[in-house]
């Protein structure tokens, strides 16, 4: 039998990582957690999650102060101090991280703080001269943003999202690029605070992976706030002319280009995996993204991988999963867990929040599932209307036969919230006529759910 350092090796201390580390440390395991940031914490807590989360609260509390002569209220001028926004956002960042990092250091398993590279399977070099072997490996190393399309815009400074959370003030205009969850969550934090926004986007709809349905509650949802929505755009060219940032694009036939003071670039993130040298392992890639099995088993058994380097979904809960579901196969290797991808979970916090759970229309055309489905929108809700929140409506998908549901979508008001309530029905996969049964408290949102449950109900053939 090899002797190694250790039982378990896991590069990369963000959400997966962590949650592997715990689980094979608390089992006895000899763990060591090996990180290469300045700062500990990972993705969610120091770039990600929370500090977007708390700038995007911001901009809507003086949103909806400014817009409060609906309910007969009279503010006056909301004005805002940036600065004060920026260090609320960094103290809330602090007192998350330093929970993590007591965490990551309070004894449990070994912390090396270096950059770690593979020289074989069970051997890692780091970058301070040192080297650790490990029966085992646990591969998190996150994501980065990704590259720019064109060679002009790599000139012209483009902001990122890690950028963006740094900023001292605020440009007076900025071109978004992209229609993802962090182009459009920024999009609107900045034309909430007064700048003026024009977002890019290539496929036909923002958020090209949701049903255009519900893209479309976002889309009118932002146009009406001021923000210049182009969609159907190929970039071609970008420059620098003076003080202004010039893209251009091509749309419908023609080239046009737009103007502005700053360019954001949320045209997604790639797999961290550069520099791990994981042909030395035999760890295979497909575009930098490791390959992993239902176990979370890269093509090398012993190494397994979690996290935003592998996918399928870059999302923290799904991360933590796929970072127990590796720990306990490392520690059970003959009673293997799989990770369930049937309840995924997506959420976009832009107002109306937009969420989903399970199959999209979309999702079960591609791959030829049956369903019903019936939506209902929140501006004929009694809750929704007190509220004047009055974009979106929810939707369930169901089997035609037995009435499960086999997913939900919600855009409007709380939705990133309202969606668990569909979370939980999946989870006890509960037909449609069951969840109409439950009872709902009136008048809140949450019995919006009701009415799509009610009309599927009565289509159900089986």
């Amino acid at each position: 039998m090899e002797n190694y350092d250790f039982d378990v090796a896991v590069i990369g201390g963000g959400s997966a990582g962590y949650a592997t580390a715990r689980k094979t440390a608390a089992a006895g395991q000899r763990t060591v957690l090996i990180e290469a940031g300045e700062e500990l914490g990972g993705l969610c807590i120091l770039r990600g999650c929370m500090p977007t989360k708390a700038l995007l609260h911001a901009a809507d509390v003086r949103h909806q102060a400014r817009r409060s002569s609906i309910w007969g209220l009279k503010p006056g001028e909301v004005s805002f101090d940036f600065a004060e926004v920026m260090r609320r956002k960094a103290s809330m960042v602090e007192e998350f991280a330093s929970y993590r990092r007591g965490q990551l250091q309070d004894g449990r398993f070994e912390l090396i703080r270096a950059l770690a590279r593979f020289r074989d399977p069970h051997t890692l070099e780091l970058d301070n001269g040192k080297a650790v072997t490990a029966e085992h490996i646990m591969i998190s190393t996150g994501s980065r943003v990704a590259e720019l399309p064109l060679p002009g815009l790599a000139k012209l400074g483009c902001i990122t999202s890690d950028d963006a959370l740094r900023l001292e003030s605020l440009p007076k205009s900025i071109i978004v690029l992209g229609g993802g969850a962090v182009a459009l969550e920024f999009a609107q934090f900045f034309a909430r605070f007064d700048v003026e926004v024009t977002l890019l986007q290539r496929s036909p709809h923002i958020l090209k992976a949701f049903d255009d349905d519900v893209a479309g509650e976002v889309e009118a949802a932002f146009r009406e706030e001021g923000i210049t929505v182009h969609t159907g755009c190929s970039l071609t060219d970008a420059r620098q002319d003076g003080n202004e940032k010039v893209i251009v694009y091509e749309r419908d036939g023609g080239q046009h280009e737009v103007r502005a003071e700053a360019v954001f670039h949320g045209l997604g993130r790639s797999p961290n995996t550069g520099s791990l040298a994981l042909e030395n392992g035999g760890v295979e890639t497909e575009r930098g993204r490791i390959l992993c099995d239902t176990h979370m088993r890269t093509s090398t058994p012993h190494i397994f991988a979690g996290g935003d380097c592998t996918g399928p979904h870059e999302i923290v809960h799904i991360a933590i999963q796929q970072g127990e579901v590796a720990a306990h196969n490392i520690l059970h290797p003959d009673g293997l867990l799989s990770m369930d991808y049937r309840m995924l979970i997506s959420v976009v916090f832009t107002d109306p929040q937009t969420a989903t759970v399970g199959h999209t229309e979309k999702t079960a055309k591609e791959r030829g599932i049956p369903y019903l489905t019936a939506s209902y929108p929140f501006n004929d809700h009694g809750k929704s209307i007190i509220m004047e929140a009055m974009h979106g409506f929810v939707k369930l998908l169901c089997d035609p036969e037995s009435g499960e549901i086999l997913g939900g979508a919600c855009v409007g008001p709380m939705g990133g919230e309202l969606i668990h309530e569909i979370v939980t029905a999946m989870a006890k996969r509960m037909t449609v006529a069951e969840l109409a049964a439950v009872p709902h408290y009136h008048p809140t949102l949450a019995e919006i759910w009701t009415y799509p449950a009610e009309e599927l109900a009565e289509k159900i053939t089986g």
